[in-house]
């Protein structure tokens, strides 16, 4: 496994064995294709950080956000939020640069 992105709150992983992205979040360790991936990290991105801020609400301390495929159900507070945020960017950006780089190198090769 290759290390993609790494915050204090959590590491993503690149699994070429069985073609995942292993998600260590929080203790939690979750497997995704990376299309799952994906549908994961825009159900994070489309969480409203403003109404969990200025409500004031019970309901509006935590998001519960389900992973697909990974039988996983992740209970999130604003902080936990921003920073699985913050981890999900990361990494899609790695694998975009990775793609991006993977792409240019061997057309020319």
């Amino acid at each position: 496994m290759y290390e993609l992105y790494k915050t204090p709150k959590g590491t993503t992983y690149q699994c070429d064995v069985t073609n995942r992205i292993v998600l260590d979040f929080a203790g939690q360790i979750s497997a995704f294709r990376y299309s799952d991936f994906v549908a994961f990290r825009r159900r994070v991105e489309h969480v409203n950080l403003h109404e969990m801020i200025f409500n004031l609400g019970d309901e509006f301390d935590v998001e519960v956000i389900e992973a697909p495929k990974a039988d996983r159900t992740f209970v999130l507070t604003l902080c936990d939020l921003v920073q699985l945020r913050e981890l999900l960017s990361g990494t899609q950006f790695t694998l975009n640069l990775n793609s991006m780089l993977h792409e240019t190198l061997y057309s020319y090769a």
